[in-house]
């Protein structure tokens, strides 16, 4: 090894250093040195070299402190002072990194960030350090443990990165762009473009972006745009090295030569006040780094690969006097940094090594640097190995802690029995003042002790089942309930995340990966939105809904059909049911049923939903069909009537849910009385035996269809109240059996609980014929349970746990007016007597036999969760139709619907009830074949005839008051037909919110809107422009804000008895926006989306041209409507308030404007340059348009014809 190079000082030590070969460490090196180190091909170690064990430093004057040895022969590639602790990184080449802390560079941690590349650059932060590789950005612990790993793409070849802010980072390297990664969401949010071939350096002020290209050049960036604001061309060949300071910037780097590039020992230094250059600063080196090392001066290092370091003022003059050298043990220095506190400069050599120099003897790195956190020392006792296999080995061997008091294993029989702690007495005031209900007991609090306090905690199955229905005082007892454990996440109440974005920046997809539709549940009364999605997946349910269109106001059966329809145009994205659900709360029934849950009921979870869901579920049925009876309904609305899914008489909700029945009174006289009735649902009737013997879920239901019970009724016979038997017979079954399972309090939980525990050990056994009663059964066997060709295979033991419900049962109508009901497999066979061969196939066996089998098509339950109240969720079998109709495949498979979380499950998971946290609540049973039965087709019921003129509510319009002119018959819209659309609201219950304590501000609850007028205008033809709609919406509930000075509506105007504007009903209006977007025209307007959602359609996307997207660059903010109109088209609108029809003319001019500056879409190039000017007027200008008269805008081209006023 060439010694030549190194400090003279050390020419005392020269025996020591050739005359022994042998790897013994010197007395007064730091023994960490020898960490990991392998001997040279000569023998001696690198780290042997010895070193003075004081070295004297002089105050002021950088000398040499330590030398250490990062990685053997490996050379560094990049040296880093940690900003936040006494701490020094270094990178190898090899992709290893090792931090030293302290002067005394002691090794503090040490681990491979990159098994192929090298390192090229360090940055510390608070909680990590980060190391940028060729194609890899790795965020670390100080210890080594990973953070993130964020993977570029193979082409790029990043060379450097900026931290801009705490949270921002800037990587470029060898290629056309820089990206911008949030290190919170380790995602790229930006790309920016840079010239070719890239960029190496960066570095940053409080003005520019400095960015350091191999060309030679630097070029000057806005910190906000990124976009190049000056440059330096510093160089001919390639650039080295740059730093900033204050005003100026200094660089190193090579000139082209003759003979190739050539290091110019000329310092390019530019005052970044005028933009220029100043006097080059002659060096006596080769520099290759440079760095500013402002102490009293403002001081320039310049170092040279060879290990010389000069020390000069970036306007002065260079003096050979103030050149030192380093003595790296390789050829060449390879990497230079200095700390914060300009104490420690730090050079990194070609062959591993780490030289640090200081101008103190007790160097700090940094001014204040928090303390560094040390691994304690593992402290084992050696204790010889004992074999224990050995059966006369000595338990004496092993070490025991003397002591003189007993052992614990030595205390007497008496003191070490288990006895189990006694429940604490009841108190004896309670006791005394207690009242008896049955089997319940109340009594006052006597308040002898704290609330909420008890000795110590009772079990968990002695908790009241019902409890869940009352929300804990505590947030402490809220996250102690037993409960919450249990609820698996995807059962949770979900709720939406609002931002200053509203719901734009909400992430459904990560909620429902389906093209299933879910349900928003933010809306009052929105507990029903399982119920609604079960509804719309019976296929004969559906297509009738649809069909049905009557003049009612508020029917349901119009709204749920509105509201399917959406649920069929989404691809996945949420609706909500808020025009329903408005129509939900205007009826009486509702009202006196219950149904109608106050905002803070519903919040607190005050109501019992599994009781509400069912009495829900019994009045929409007969809602449903009572609406469906109504067949007087105008021409115009000819829909349901017309269509042969309807026939006269019977409603179809009737034939698909109606079960004939005969109510059977027998007196204790003899005298018989007989009524005929029908029912839509069915509730379970549970027997009293308590012995928990098995009964089939069939029993249970025949008990409850075939109700037998004593009552006291009248008897027209001994004309007075008597003791009667009253049974009840069937005539003829639904098609679909709904069944309310009135699963209310702590005993029929314990009933379902029994049945289930019974059911599964049956299905044990049935499984594992020879198993005992007492062996337990191998998951792994399951497997071999049953044949593929025979009873259905039952996978995991898991999956028969908590079920008790069959997929299937089988109905037969006996001819004595009797019923029989049986669970049903697939694999069963009628081959009882009178029962067809299975070969028949079953709708002949309904038609024949009277045998009916019903499939389970979806189950509602209700979630106990006393944190959140507890929600209602549902398990629907999901047919062949829709999964066609949305993705193109033809299977069945179950899903839960959580509001808007949709998920697929499997079966099993459908029927199974833990009763702890699970409930059943509803279930749905529809005969096989069910579809086949029914037609199925959908006939749009909405005409063109609802465009026509009609009457308004208002007593006050007048026809001079008219501002639209209805279509004619010649001007009906066609398909891609463009239409201005604008519309305005007002504010029915303000937005619930909360003040976080760092001052932000947290949405609880939007705030809920109505609309309250509807325009639509030409667009095209030689009415272009003039409205065809101009609808204000009469609401009759209360209105809590106007927004007159955003709406321009005022009180008044959506009052019928004093309102002079033509005044309709919302469906009126909706049932005009559905016929256009069912015809296939195109809507124009600004911020439609919104207007949409608050009206409640679902429009595709292709119909939708939204000028506020159009006028927008990503990642920019969105452009109010008046700015755009005056920008472009040099008209001040929206001066004191909104009005829709301006906005929408407006809107329409706006978009032929578009396709006029991108010439149809076809130069987007161009276009994005109008744009940008645009953007660039915005910020000038606050985004304001100016007020007085005389500012006229800067875009003074003509539009289309001026649009005629009425």
């Amino acid at each position: 090894m060439n010694f030549e190079g190194l400090d003279p000082g050390l020419a005392e030590y020269a025996p020591a250093m050739h005359s022994a070969l042998d790897p013994v460490l010197d007395a007064h090196l730091n023994p960490s040195l020898l960490q990991n180190v392998e001997l040279d091909p000569e023998g001696v170690a690198l780290e042997a070299l010895p070193v003075q064990e004081s070295v004297h430093i002089m105050e002021g004057v950088y000398s040499e402190l330590h030398s250490v040895v990062a990685e053997v022969g490996v050379p560094v590639s990049v040296s880093h002072f940690d900003l936040h602790e006494e701490m020094l990184w270094v990178g190898s080449h090899g992709g290893h990194a090792t931090s030293f802390f302290g002067p005394t560079l002691e090794r503090y941690s040490s681990f491979q960030v990159n098994g192929s590349d090298d390192i090229r650059q360090i940055q510390s932060l608070e909680n990590g350090i980060l190391f940028l590789t060729k194609n890899n950005l790795k965020y670390m612990a100080r210890g080594g443990l990973i953070i993130f790993d964020y993977l570029l793409d193979e082409s790029e070849d990043m060379h450097s990165l900026l931290l801009t802010d705490s949270s921002t980072l800037l990587v470029g390297g060898l290629q056309n762009h820089i990206l911008e990664i949030d290190l919170n969401t380790v995602q790229e949010t930006q790309k920016y473009a840079v010239e070719t071939p890239g960029v190496t350096i960066m570095r940053q002020t409080n003005r520019f972006f400095f960015c350091g290209h191999t060309s030679g050049k630097i070029s000057l960036r806005d910190l906000r745009t990124f976009k190049v604001e000056h440059e330096f061309d510093a160089f001919s060949g390639s650039l080295s090295d740059f730093d900033v300071h204050g005003n100026l910037l200094a660089t190193c780097g090579f000139s082209s030569r003759l003979t190739g590039l050539a290091c110019d020992r000329f310092l390019k230094v530019y005052d970044l006040r005028m933009m220029r250059a100043i006097t080059p600063l002659q060096v006596h080196v080769d520099p290759a780094f440079l760095r500013f090392i402002p102490t009293y001066t403002s001081r320039l290092a310049i170092i040279s690969q060879s290990g010389q370091c000069q020390f000069c003022e970036p306007t002065g003059l260079a003096n050979p006097a103030d050149i030192f050298h380093v003595n790296p043990v390789g050829p060449l220095l390879m990497t230079f940094d200095v700390s914060a506190s300009k104490q420690a400069l730090a050079f990194g050599d070609s062959e591993g090594c780490v030289h640090l120099w200081t101008d103190s003897p007790e160097p700090s790195f940094n001014p204040y640097s928090r303390e560094t956190e040390f691994a304690l020392p593992c402290l084992v006792d050696s204790l010889p190995p004992l074999d224990w296999s050995q059966d006369l080995l000595p338990l004496s061997l092993i070490p025991v802690p003397l002591t003189t008091d007993t052992l614990l294993s030595d205390w007497p029989a008496a003191n070490s029995a288990p006895a189990p702690r006694r429940a604490p007495p009841v108190d004896a005031e309670i006791l005394r003042t207690m009242k008896k209900v049955g089997f319940i007991g109340y009594a006052p609090n006597p308040r002898t002790r704290l609330r909420n306090q008890i000795p110590y905690r009772l079990k968990e199955s002695d908790s009241e089942f019902d409890s869940f229905s009352q929300v804990t005082e505590s947030p402490i007892g809220r996250e102690e309930e037993p409960h919450l454990h249990m609820v698996s996440k995807k059962y949770r109440k979900v709720t939406i995340k609002y931002s200053k974005l509203g719901l734009e920046d909400f992430d459904f997809k990560h909620y429902n990966k389906t093209l299933f539709a879910g349900l928003e549940p933010h809306i009052p009364n929105a507990y029903c939105n399982c119920m609604i999605q079960v509804l719309y997946f019976l296929e004969p349910v559906r297509c009738l809904i649809q069909n049905h269109l009557c003049q009612k106001e508020f029917c349901l059966a119009c709204e749920l059909g509105f509201l399917f329809h959406m649920l069929d145009l989404s691809r996945g994205d949420p609706c909500q049911g808020s025009n329903f659900l408005r129509a939900f709360r205007t009826i009486p029934e509702a009202s006196a049923l219950g149904l109608i849950l106050a905002d803070s009921d519903e919040a607190s979870g005050k109501g019992n939903l599994a009781r509400l869901i069912q009495r829900w579920n019994r009045f929409i049925l007969t809602q449903l069909h009572q609406d469906m009876q109504e067949l007087e309904v105008p021409q115009a609305y000819r829909g349901a009537g017309n269509s042969s899914f309807c026939s006269s008489g019977d409603s179809v909700i009737g034939q698909l849910f109606s079960c004939e029945m005969e109510n059977c009174s027998l007196c204790r006289c003899g005298s018989e009385t007989v009524r005929a009735s029908s029912t839509l649902l069915f509730t379970l009737s549970y027997p009293e035996d308590k012995t928990g013997k098995n009964c089939d879920f069939a029993q249970v239901l025949k008990r409850s269809i075939c109700l037998e019970q004593n009552t006291q009724a009248w008897c027209d016979n001994c004309e007075k109240y008597q003791p009667t038997i009253q049974t009840r017979n069937i005539r003829h079954l639904p098609d679909i059996l709904v069944i309310n399972c009135e699963v209310n309090s702590l005993k029929e939980a314990d009933f379902w609980r029994m049945q289930a525990e019974v059911a599964f050990k049956m299905a044990i056994k049935k499984h594992s014929g020879e198993i005992s009663k007492n062996k337990e059964f191998a998951l792994a066997d399951w497997k071999e349970l049953g044949s593929p060709e025979g009873m259905l295979m039952c996978p995991s033991i898991e999956e028969l746990k908590n079920v008790w419900l069959p997929f299937s049962i089988r109905m037969k109508m006996t001819k004595n007016k009797g019923l029989d009901v049986c669970n049903w497999t697939d694999g069963d066979e009628m081959q009882q007597p009178g029962y067809p061969p299975s070969q028949w196939g079953p709708a002949r066996a309904e038609e024949e036999h009277g045998v009916y089998v019903y499939d389970l098509m979806a189950t509602v339950v209700h979630i106990l969760d006393s944190r959140t109240g507890g929600s209602l969720v549902a398990h629907i079998k999901v047919g062949e139709t829709y999964h066609q109709r949305k993705e193109g495949v033809t299977h069945q498979q179950w899903y839960l619907f959580n509001d808007f979380l949709i998920e697929p499950i499997d079966k099993h998971e459908a029927v199974q009830f833990d009763m702890n946290w699970k409930v059943p609540a509803i279930l749905y049973y529809t005969k096989r074949n069910l579809n086949s039965k029914y037609n199925l087709n959908i006939k749009n019921p909405i005409e063109a005839s609802v465009l026509m003129a009609e009457a308004s509510l208002a007593r006050k319009q007048r026809k001079t008051h008219t501002t639209f002119i209805p279509l004619m018959l010649n001007e009906m819209p066609q398909v891609g037909d463009l239409v201005g659309l604008d519309a305005e609201f007002v504010t029915l219950n303000e937005e619930e919110a909360e003040l976080r304590s760092d001052g932000t501000k947290s949405t609880i609850k939007p705030s809920q809107m109505s609309v309250a007028r509807i325009t639509c205008v030409r667009g095209q033809g030689p009415n272009e422009g003039i409205p065809f709609i101009d609808d204000y919406i009469s609401t009759q509930e209360q209105v809590v804000d106007y927004l007159t000075q955003y709406s321009g509506i005022k009180p008044g105007d959506l009052d019928a008895k004093i309102s002079s504007k033509h005044l309709t009903t919302l469906k009126s209006t909706y049932l005009k926006l559905r016929f256009l977007i069912d015809i296939g025209v195109k809507f124009v307007g600004h911020g439609l989306q919104k207007d949409f959602r608050v009206i409640n359609l679902m429009v595709p996307k292709d119909q939708v041209l939204d000028t506020v997207y159009l006028f927008h660059m990503p990642r920019k903010r969105m452009i109010s409507l008046r700015f755009l109109a005056w920008y472009f088209l040099d008209l001040k609108i929206q001066g004191e308030t909104h009005d829709s029809i301006e906005d929408a003319r407006t809107a329409l001019q706006l978009y032929r404007k578009y396709l006029e500056l991108s010439k149809n879409g076809t130069e987007p190039e161009s276009f994005h340059k109008v744009l940008k000017g645009l953007y660039e007027k915005g910020r000038k200008m606050d985004w304001k348009v100016p007020e007085p008269e005389g500012q006229t805008s800067p875009k003074n081209a003509a539009v289309f014809p001026s649009v005629l006023a009425l």
